[in-house]
This record gives C-alpha cells, sequence and structure tokens, in this order.
C-alpha cells in the first residue's frame, strides 16, 4: 500500500482506531494508530496534493473504495456505509475545507466541475475568495436539521458539499445504491439498522471505555483519580 493511500484509509477511519481521537494538532499523530512517522506521511501526501492536478480526484476514489474494504472488514456492507455516510444530512463543515472546490479545483483555478450551478451560486456567498471568517456549512443545504434521504438527493443533483459526499453518486461501486435509497420507503428504518450495526462495532465493556463528555477527547480524570490507583 502506498502512503497516500495509507493516510487516506487513517484518515477516513479515524473513528475505527482506538488510540485516534480525530484531533489536528502539531505532533498529535506522533506514533498513534499503530504506524510510525505518521505526520510525515501527511506531509508527504500533502505535498503531493499541491502538486498534482488529478490528485485529489484520485484521492477520493481511493477513499471511496477502500472504505468499503475497511467497512467490510467490521461486518458493515457497502449499502450499510452509504446509509452510516447519509448522516452527513445533518453535519456541517467549514469553508476552509472546501475552499479548494469552489475556486481552485485541483489547481485548475476554476470550480469542481462535479458541482451543480446551483450549488456554486451558493457557496460563493457563504464562502467569499477572500473570507473575513471561516463560516460554517450544513453538508445538506435543502434539510440541514433533519434526518432525511434529501442528502441522496442532493447528491445526484451535483449539490454534495464534500468531495466523498459527492463521490457516493458518482462511482460505479455506489452510484446504484445511492439511486436505490433516494426511492426507498423505508429510509429511516435501514438508516437504524445502518446505525446499530455500526454500535455493534468493537464494543468496549467494563474498565475497557468510558463514556466521553466530548466525543473528540477522552475525560480528564479528577485530580483524587491518580492518589487512589
Amino acid at each position: 500500500m502506498s502512503k497516500a493511500l495509507a493516510l487516506v484509509v487513517v484518515l477516513f477511519f479515524v473513528a475505527f482506531c482506538g488510540e485516534c481521537y480525530g484531533e489536528l494538532r502539531f505532533e498529535f499523530y506522533k506514533g498513534k494508530c499503530g504506524i510510525t512517522d505518521v505526520e510525515v506521511v501527511v506531509r508527504d501526501v500533502v505535498k503531493i496534493w499541491h502538486t498534482t492536478n488529478r490528485e485529489r480526484d484520485i484521492a477520493a476514489a481511493l477513499l471511496l473504495s477502500d472504505s468499503i474494504k475497511v467497512f467490510g472488514k467490521k461486518n458493515l456492507s457497502p449499502i450499510d456505509m452509504v446509509y452510516l455516510l447519509g448522516g452527513h444530512t445533518v453535519g456541517k463543515t467549514h469553508c476552509s475545507l472546501i475552499q479548494d472546490r469552489i475556486y481552485n479545483f485541483s489547481n485548475t483555478g476554476v470550480r469542481d466541475p462535479t458541482m451543480s450551478n446551483w450549488l456554486f451560486s451558493e457557496l460563493i456567498k457563504k464562502c467569499p475568495r477572500v473570507p473575513s471568517f471561516d463560516n460554517e456549512i450544513p453538508l445538506d443545504m435543502r434539510t440541514p436539521s433533519f434526518v432525511d434521504n434529501s442528502f441522496f438527493q442532493e447528491i445526484q443533483k451535483g449539490n454534495g458539499i464534500l468531495k466523498i459526499d459527492q463521490q457516493l453518486a458518482l462511482d460505479g461501486l455506489t452510484k446504484k445504491i445511492v439511486g436505490d435509497i433516494v426511492k426507498d420507503p423505508n429510509f429511516y428504518a435501514k438508516f437504524g439498522e445502518a446505525m446499530v450495526k455500526l454500535g455493534r462495532v468493537e464494543v468496549l465493556t467494563d474498565g475497557q471505555g468510558e463514556v466521553r463528555t466530548s466525543c473528540r477527547v477522552v475525560n480528564k480524570k479528577p485530580f483524587f483519580f491518580g492518589l487512589f490507583n
């Protein structure tokens, strides 16, 4: 597996990695996830992405195909994976993370060609070329506060905010699944089933884990905790 491919898989499935908490700060990944020199890999891959025109399209394709493999290892099917990514229907991102798709996709100086005219017109209002603030953008701009299959309808129209979301509706591995979900009257039941299956992945019990007060970080132990352990 190449360094680029390894990184793509690591970043996308950080949630499956027991010692990785998804933080992005200097030296956080050092020694984490069972991969040495992860930050060196990050630097190398970022340089490649910024100097190779095709790299971002390739990364999205790798991310999708390898995500199916990794989900499979957790006994989650491609259909489960697509339903779970539908959780983005109530997700958000920031302008800084999609700026390249709007103004300089793959260093072409223009927008991502898979983006619809409607989405482009909306995003340039919310994410100006020279921003004064890093605005939040809902990943489902039609019904951002509801869990529904609107997310899948939107990516079929070219209204996917993230490249990986848009790729779901374009890639041969997942395009039919997306189409089936759009027409599925049992969306809520199947989304719930996929969530239940995900909840059964590598469950920690007793002293193996904890219920976090913040999903991003391990709970801080009280000062006196160490005095008795």
